[in-house]
This record gives C-alpha cells, sequence and structure tokens, in this order.
C-alpha cells in the first residue's frame, strides 16, 4: 500500500490482512505508519534515517500495537520520536537500550547481595529480606529502576497506611536501594524517587512495670524456678506448662541489665569479665557494647553451669547440656511466664523499658541511662524524658509550697527555708 491517508481509528480498523506484510503510512507525520501482517496484526511504526540525507541509515522504532494504542496515542509517540531524530537522537536505540535496562527487582536482588547480606546484622538483613519479598517486589518488581515515579512509592507507602511501621520501613529499604541505584548507575544523582514521601508518625509503644507487676513477676519465676512444669497463674489457679530452665535464667538477665533480648541469648562465657562485673559483646545492634553486670545479675550467673574451659553460650538451647548450642528465642516461655503473672500484654522488649524507667525514677541522667542501655543516639534515650516529670512535680510542689507558707506572713508559722544549705 503506497497510498497515505490519515491514520484514524477508523481507517485502521478498516485495513485488511493480505498475503504479504504491508505498511498504510500516515498522511501527516513523514514516516509514521502501521505495519499489518498477514494474521491480522497491526503495529504503528516509525520509520526514520540516522546519520541525515539519504546516506543515513534506515532504522524502525516499533510504537506500540493497535488496540493497545489509539491512533492519537501512537501519533503523539510518533511526533515526539521525530522531534528526537531531528535533534540527532535514535528512538529505536533508546526503546532498546529501555528494553535491555534493569528493573526494580534486578536492583532489588543487588541491594541485598552488594549491601544488606554484607553491612547489616542478621537480624536487620532479616526483616530486609522479608520487606522486600512481601512488599516492594510484589508490587514495584516488574518496573524499570529508571521509570520508578514519586507517586510510585508514594502509593506504595499509602496503601500500608494501616500499618505505619512497616510502611515507613518500607520506605526506608527502597530510599536506600534507589540511593544505591544513582551509585552504581542505573539513575540520574539526586533523583531517588523516595526523598518527598513524607514517612507517617508512628506511634511508640513504651510499657513500665509497676512495682507489684515486677513482684508477680518474680514470684512467677521463682515458683518456676521451684517446679518448671506447674505455674500458678494470677487468680490462683494452677496450670501444666513446661519452662525451659534457660529461658527463666535469659529473663532473669533481662530484667537485671536492660540487654535486648539478642544481647543475652547471644551472651557467650567468653564475653562475661566478672572480676569487673561487666560483659564485652564484640558485637551488637549498635556495635561493641558492655553491659554492666550488676549484683543479682551477676548472682544469676553464678546459678548457671558454667563449662570447665570457660567458653560458649550462657543461654543454652536445646537438652542445655551442649554449650555451643544457644537457645533461639524466648517467646513460648515468656508467653506461659507473662500470662501466670497477669502480664498479657508485656514484650520481652519491654524489660528493657522498665529498666530504663526505674532508672529515671531513681535520678539517673538520660546520657548515663543511654550509656547503660547502649543507645548509640542521644535522641532513642529521650523518649524517656517524659518519666522525669513525677519527681519534678514532687520537686516543684515543695518549693512552691514553702515559698508559698513564707507568702502568708509570720502568723503561719513559716519561713523559707532553702532546701540545700550553702557551705560556710
Amino acid at each position: 500500500m503506497t497510498d497515505k491517508v490519515k491514520l484514524t481509528k477508523r481507517a485502521v480498523d478498516a485495513l485488511k490482512p493480505s498475503e504479504k506484510r504491508f505498511t498504510a503510512w500516515d498522511s501527516e507525520i513523514s514516516g509514521f505508519g502501521v505495519r499489518v501482517t498477514p494474521s491480522g496484526r497491526k503495529t504503528y511504526v516509525l520509520k526514520y534515517r540516522v546519520g541525515g540525507g539519504r546516506s543515513g541509515r534506515v532504522r524502525w522504532a516499533m510504537i506500540g500495537i493497535h488496540g493497545t494504542l489509539t491512533p492519537d496515542q501512537a501519533r503523539e509517540t510518533a511526533r515526539r520520536w521525530a522531534s528526537d531524530v531531528a535533534a540527532g537522537g535514535d528512538p529505536a536505540s533508546a526503546k532498546s537500550e529501555w528494553r535491555n535496562a534493569p528493573t526494580v527487582s534486578d536492583l532489588l536482588d543487588r541491594y541485598l547481595e552488594e549491601h544488606v547480606n554484607r553491612k547489616n546484622k542478621a537480624s536487620s538483613a532479616r526483616n530486609v529480606r522479608m520487606t522486600i519479598e512481601n512488599i516492594i517486589r510484589p508490587s514495584l518488581g516488574r518496573l524499570k529502576v529508571c521509570d520508578v515515579t514519586l507517586n510510585d512509592v508514594s502509593r506504595l507507602h499509602t496503601h500500608h497506611a494501616d500499618t505505619p511501621y512497616m510502611a515507613n520501613r518500607t520506605l526506608a529499604a527502597l530510599s536506600k536501594a534507589f540511593a544505591l541505584a544513582e551509585v552504581w548507575g542505573m539513575r540520574p544523582d539526586g533523583s531517588n524517587p523516595c526523598k518527598k514521601v513524607e514517612r507517617f508518625k508512628e506511634q511508640s509503644r513504651e510499657r513500665f512495670l509497676s512495682g507489684a507487676e515486677f513482684r508477680r513477676l518474680g514470684e512467677v519465676l521463682a515458683q518456676a524456678e521451684r517446679d518448671p512444669l506447674r505455674i500458678s497463674g494470677t487468680e490462683g489457679k494452677e496450670r501444666l506448662t513446661q519452662v525451659n530452665p534457660q529461658a527463666i535464667r535469659a529473663i532473669r538477665l533481662l530484667v537485671f541489665t536492660g540487654a535486648r533480648v539478642g544481647e543475652i541469648l547471644g551472651l557467650r562465657w567468653e564475653h562475661i569479665d566478672k572480676s569487673n562485673g561487666r560483659a564485652n559483646l564484640p558485637d551488637s545492634k549498635t556495635g561493641k557494647k558492655t553491659i554492666q553486670l550488676p549484683a543479682p545479675a551477676l548472682e544469676v550467673l553464678a546459678a548457671a553451669e558454667r563449662p570447665e574451659d570457660g567458653k560458649g553460650y550462657v543461654i543454652r538451647g536445646g537438652d542445655g547440656s551442649d554449650p555451643e548450642v544457644p537457645l533461639v528465642n524466648i517467646k513460648g516461655p515468656w508467653g506461659a511466664i507473662r500470662q501466670a503473672a497477669g502480664l498479657d500484654d508485656v514484650r520481652p522488649h519491654d524489660l528493657r523499658h522498665a529498666f530504663a524507667s526505674i532508672a529515671v525514677a531513681g535520678g539517673l541522667s538520660l546520657p548515663m541511662i543511654g550509656a547503660l542501655l547502649g543507645h548509640r543516639e542521644t535522641r532513642t534515650t529521650q523518649r524517656y524524658a517524659h518519666l522525669s516529670d513525677d519527681p519534678q512535680r514532687a520537686a516543684a510542689d515543695l518549693i512552691a509550697g514553702r515559698i508559698s507558707d513564707a507568702m502568708r506572713g509570720p502568723e503561719s508559722g513559716a519561713e523559707v527555708v532553702p532546701l540545700r544549705k550553702k557551705s560556710p
């Protein structure tokens, strides 16, 4: 077919296949046409020359399939590509490069291999992998890295608004991956599509234990140590359960040190400096760390079976006979203990919060508490600042009360007395 017509939907639909492939050319844009195969497939194309003049090399760029694209959409693409050709571009080559460009799934594979697996802690790496496989890859994996937009990321983030913590962790992982995409030449510098997405506010969950709750916990732990198979609940109802003595030891160490669960379960006898009352961890969530071991913690360790060579895990797994087999988690035992103690909403990590709350009530400074807990950043410790309100309020009441008595005059029988006398 040599005659040119304006390629409208009616005109393209009217084209009938023949024994040989042919191209119907558009009358408005030079080189723009629709190719029709004997099977009836109709593909919009742009024919052009690279290099200029008749000596230039002829190229064919495939725009898209009729039905997927309308003639107007195909014409707009052809017009844009023709403009690129006039400026020295090569749409067919660019499209070939795009076809071979890395996808988000490719980026995630490299991100896991070259960054997460090598630089993140094992627990952090596990969480990142779960986020990638369950959330990011199913949603964005097929997109080209170069095509992902702010809107794509924002839509994914908003889709998980009902779980703000997970949504923000997803955004953080994706942002790091796209930052590395710039380093690896997959995207231009400064084009990270995650930058302008505002993170959701997260309600920090802080559960502290009262004196009565600590007492109940102590009673249940002592009872479990006497008879691991029988624990009485808060209502006096006895129930049968299996509580691992190793887990009881771990819980006591969590209470007395404020350490993280992973730090206690990974604690080895080689780390313990009994004479100085501390455990020197070669690695932790925040790197090298020292855990102070006060007298109650040392008593717990003294009651534990230490290998003759002084090596192995303090908290053992399995049947407890092999010092090189650590206890993996305390989820089951803690569930039984907390239920019996009436602490159903308390997680093992809340014992760390409770440790901090007692420190604040005792008047310790936030920097000191941060050092005890092994916080890397002061803002992490700052979450406990509000706990000092009660001592401050009591001090303010005392001061204002004395001033108020003095202001009522001599008949009140009171005078302003400094809270601390100056040294002569």
